[in-house]
C-alpha cells in the first residue's frame, strides 16, 4: 500500500477540489494518502475515511517575522510527516510554494536522513500564467519544475504554455482534470430550481472565487441582455474579491431582482442540474473544471474561447464559445438555447457524453502509472549509489 502526501491550496477553486477528489479516490482504491496543507481542504468535508490523514502547518508567529514563512513552515511539516508516516512521494498540486518546498523537504529527508522521496508535480493554471510571470518567482517555478521527479499539467494549453513561457527541458505529462460522473450526473432539480424560479424562467449558473480573472461582472452583463427578450434568473454560486462589484452593476444595470447571490457551499448535482446554461465568461482558464461539472449534469456551457476551454467545451456541440468582453453574443448564445428546446436538449445529451471522456475511473490509472513509474526510477536510483 502506497503512502501519498498530497500538498495543495485548501480553499474554493479548482487545483484544490482537484487535489482533494484525486486523494478521497486513491484512498477508497486502497492507497494511504495524507494531506498537508494549512486548512482541511474544501471538498475533503471531513476526514471519515480510514485511509486518509489531514495534517495542518502551523504558521510561526514571530515579532521578528514581519510576514508569515508559509512555504518554510510547509517544506519542515513534509519532512517530518514524510519522515513518521513513512511517505512514498509527495504530489505536489501548484507549483508555487509547493513545488518548492516539496524540493526543499526532499533534499533535507536525503542529506539528514537517508530517506528517498520523490516530488511529483502538478501545474493547474495560476501558478504558470499569473503567479510564474512575477519575475522574482520565475527563477523558484522554472527550478522546482526541472528538480521535481515528474511534472504534468490538466491540459495541453498548459504544456504549452509552461514550455514556452520558462524554457523548462523537463518531460511535462498531459493529464487533464476529471469528474466523478456518478456523483456529478442528471439529477431532478424541480423543487429547488422552483424556489429559484418560481414562475418558470430560465436559469443561468456561475460557480468561480470571483477573483478578477473570472469576470464574475459580465455574467450579470449576460443576463441583462437575455431578460430583455425572455424572463429569467442569474445564480452566483461562492465568494470573492469580485462578487461586491458584481452585486453593484446588477443594481446599475436594474436586474439586482433577477440575481441570487448563494454564496460559497458544496456544487451538487442537484444545484448544477437546476440550471439551464453554465457561464463561464473567464479572462483566462487552463482547464475550466467547473464547466465540466456542469457538463457531466447535462447542462451546456457559455464560456470564453481561452487557455484550455476549447480542451473541454466543444463549440456548437456541448456549448458555446465567444470571444473575451463579448458578452452581447455569449448572451445570444444563450438564447438560440434557452428558446429552443430541441436544440438545448441535444446540447445537453452531448455535453454529458463529452464529460464521460473525463471520468474519473479513466483518469485516476493516468496518476496511478505515474506513481508507479516515478518510484521504479526511485529504486534504480538508490541501486546506483
Amino acid at each position: 500500500m502506497l503512502r501519498i502526501g498530497i500538498v495543495c491550496y485548501p480553499t474554493y477553486g479548482g487545483s484544490g477540489v482537484v487535489a482533494t477528489e484525486l486523494g478521497k479516490a486513491l484512498a477508497r482504491r486502497g492507497y494511504q494518502v495524507h494531506f498537508i496543507t494549512y486548512a482541511l481542504p474544501w471538498r475533503l468535508e471531513a476526514v471519515q475515511d480510514s485511509n486518509i490523514f489531514f495534517h495542518e502547518v502551523e504558521l510561526p508567529n514571530y515579532p521578528l517575522f514581519e510576514f508569515q514563512l508559509y512555504s518554510l513552515a510547509l517544506a519542515g511539516k513534509l519532512v517530518d510527516v514524510a519522515r513518521y508516516e513513512g511517505l512514498d512521494l509527495i504530489h505536489a498540486h501548484y507549483a508555487i510554494p509547493h513545488a518548492v518546498s516539496g524540493f526543499l523537504a526532499k533534499q533535507i529527508l536525503w542529506e539528514h536522513h537517508g530517506i528517498s522521496v520523490p516530488v511529483i508535480t502538478t501545474l493547474h493554471g495560476t501558478d504558470i500564467t499569473l503567479v510564474g510571470l512575477e519575475p522574482s518567482f520565475a527563477p523558484l517555478v522554472r527550478f522546482s519544475l526541472e528538480h521535481s521527479d515528474a511534472v504534468t499539467a490538466v491540459s495541453k494549453f498548459l504544456v504549452e504554455k509552461t514550455r514556452h513561457q520558462f524554457q523548462v527541458n523537463c518531460p511535462i505529462e498531459h493529464i487533464p482534470n476529471f469528474v466523478d460522473t456518478h456523483a456529478f450526473a442528471p439529477t431532478d432539480a424541480r423543487t429547488l430550481r422552483a424556489q429559484f424560479a418560481p414562475n418558470g424562467e430560465a436559469v443561468l449558473l456561475h460557480v468561480s472565487n470571483f477573483r478578477p480573472l473570472k469576470r464574475a461582472p459580465d455574467t450579470v452583463r449576460i443576463l441583462a441582455e437575455v431578460v430583455q427578450v425572455m424572463p429569467a434568473k442569474l445564480l452566483l454560486v461562492g465568494d470573492g474579491p469580485e462578487r461586491s462589484e458584481t452585486e453593484r452593476l446588477a443594481r446599475e444595470l436594474g436586474v439586482a431582482e433577477h440575481v441570487r447571490c448563494l454564496g460559497k457551499q458544496p456544487v451538487t448535482a442537484e444545484l448544477l442540474s437546476a440550471a439551464d446554461v453554465f457561464l463561464l465568461p473567464s479572462q483566462s482558464e487552463s482547464f475550466g473544471l467547473a464547466a465540466l461539472e456542469a457538463m457531466s449534469c447535462g447542462v451546456p456551457v457559455v464560456a470564453t474561447s481561452v487557455g484550455g476551454i476549447p480542451e473541454v467545451v466543444l463549440h456548437g456541440e456541448t456549448g458555446f464559445l465567444a470571444e473575451l468582453g463579448d458578452t452581447e453574443r455569449m448572451a445570444r448564445y444563450c438564447l438560440e438555447l434557452l428558446t429552443n428546446r430541441r436544440k438545448w436538449e441535444h446540447f445537453s445529451r452531448r455535453a454529458r457524453q463529452r464529460a464521460l471522456e473525463f471520468d474519473l475511473a479513466r483518469i485516476l490509472p493516468r496518476y496511478e502509472q505515474l506513481y508507479q513509474s516515478v518510484l521504479e526510477q526511485r529504486a534504480l536510483n538508490v541501486r546506483s549509489l
